[in-house]
C-alpha cells in the first residue's frame, strides 16, 4: 500500500518542478509595449505601430490616426453608421479659420472700397439738377418682382452672415438668450425665403433676357467707365453693362444658390455628408461673392447716383437722367411715341 501512494508523491513533485520552470522562463521573456501591441486592425491592415485598443490611448491621438470612426448599427439607414470622417474635420477647420477671413474681405473690403470711392468721386448728379420731364421706365410688375427678390436676398444674405459670425459678433452684445431667438428666427426666415427669392430670379430671367446680352454697346461702356468713373456719359441701351453685369452675377449665383440650397434644406436626398459639406463651402463662397456685388449694386442705385433710386420706386426716372445714362433706350422710346399709329381704311 505504501509503494503506489511513494509514485503519486513523486509524481506531483515531478510536476511541480514542471511549472515553476515554466512560469521562470516567462518571467525572464521580455513583455511587449503597449504601442507594440495589436500592430494590426481589427480588419488585418497594418498601423504603424499604432493600437486603436490601447488604454492610454489619447483622443487627439486617435483622430489623428483614423481617417474615419465608423461602427455597427441596426436601423435600416447605413449612413448613421459614420460617426467621424476626415472631410467633415477640414470642413470645420474652414468654417473656424479661412470662411471668417473670407467673410471680412467682401463684406469689409467692398465697404471700405465703397466709402473710399464715395469720398472721391462724390455722388454722380444730374447735370443741370433734375428737370420738370420723365420718361416711364419699369411698369408695376417689373418694380414688385424686383423688390419681392431684393427683399428675400437681404434677409437671406443677413441671416445667412449670422451663421458665419453672429456667434462672434452678435453674441457678445445681446446675450445669449437674445441670441439664440434671434438665431431661430433667422434660421426659419432663410429656410422659407429661399422660395421667393429663386421665384424672383426665374422672373427676373423671363422678363429682362433679351435685354441683358452683352453686345458691342456694353465693350465701348466699359471703356469709357460707364459714367461712374469719370465724366464721361457713353450710350447705353435700356441696360447698360454695368447693369448687365449685374444680371448675370444674379442668374448664375442665384442659381447656384438655389441648388446647393435646396441640397441642405434636404439632406440625403441627393448626395452623401461628404456632398453635402462640398454644398455648404459653395452655397456660402457664392453668396459673400453675391453679396460684395449687391453691395456695389446698391450704391449706385441710392446714394451713389442722383435719380437712379426712381426707377424702382415710382418707376418713372427723370428724361436728363435717361438721356444722360440710356441715351440710346430713351431714342428708342421716343421713336414709339414720335410713330404715328395706323388705322385700316375703311
Amino acid at each position: 500500500m505504501f509503494k503506489p501512494r511513494s509514485g503519486v508523491i513523486t509524481a506531483a513533485l515531478l510536476c511541480l518542478a514542471l511549472c515553476l520552470s515554466q512560469g521562470g522562463a516567462l518571467a525572464q521573456t521580455p513583455s511587449a509595449s503597449p504601442s507594440q501591441q495589436g500592430s494590426t486592425t481589427r480588419e488585418g491592415m497594418p498601423t504603424q505601430g499604432f493600437n486603436p485598443d490601447r488604454v492610454e490611448l489619447h483622443e487627439q491621438e486617435l483622430l489623428g490616426k483614423l481617417r474615419n470612426v465608423q461602427g455597427n448599427i441596426s436601423i435600416p439607414d447605413g449612413r448613421a453608421s459614420v460617426l467621424i470622417q476626415q472631410q467633415g474635420r477640414t470642413w470645420r477647420d474652414y468654417r473656424r479659420g479661412p470662411l471668417l477671413w473670407i467673410t471680412a474681405a467682401c463684406v469689409l473690403g467692398m465697404l471700405g472700397l465703397l466709402i473710399l470711392f464715395y469720398l472721391i468721386r462724390g455722388r454722380i448728379r444730374i447735370e443741370g439738377g433734375r428737370g420738370v420731364a420723365t420718361i416711364l421706365r419699369f411698369g408695376a410688375f417689373e418694380r414688385f418682382m424686383h423688390w419681392m427678390t431684393a427683399t428675400s436676398w437681404c434677409i437671406l444674405a443677413l441671416s445667412g452672415l449670422n451663421v458665419v459670425v453672429g456667434r462672434r459678433l452678435l453674441l457678445p452684445l445681446i446675450g445669449n438668450d437674445a441670441f439664440t431667438t434671434f438665431s431661430e428666427w433667422a434660421k426659419f426666415s432663410h429656410n422659407f425665403l429661399a422660395f421667393p427669392f429663386a421665384a424672383g430670379v426665374v422672373l427676373m430671367f423671363l422678363v429682362w433676357l433679351r435685354q441683358n446680352i452683352p453686345n458691342r454697346i456694353d465693350v465701348e461702356w466699359f471703356k469709357q467707365g460707364g459714367g461712374i468713373i469719370g465724366h464721361n456719359h457713353p450710350a447705353a441701351e435700356k441696360f447698360n453693362g454695368g447693369q448687365k453685369a449685374v444680371f448675370w452675377i444674379v442668374m448664375l449665383g442665384g442659381g447656384a444658390l438655389t441648388v446647393t440650397g435646396l441640397a441642405l434644406m434636404f439632406p440625403f436626398y441627393v448626395t452623401d455628408i461628404t456632398g453635402m459639406q462640398l454644398a455648404q463651402v459653395l452655397h456660402g463662397g457664392i453668396a459673400l461673392g453675391m453679396i460684395a456685388a449687391m453691395m456695389g449694386h446698391i450704391y449706385i442705385g441710392t446714394v451713389g447716383m442722383e435719380g437712379a433710386i426712381d426707377a424702382m420706386d415710382t418707376g418713372s426716372v427723370d428724361l436728363k437722367w435717361a438721356k444722360e445714362h440710356h441715351s440710346l433706350w430713351v431714342e428708342q422710346e421716343m421713336a414709339k411715341i414720335a410713330t404715328p399709329i395706323s388705322h385700316p381704311a375703311e
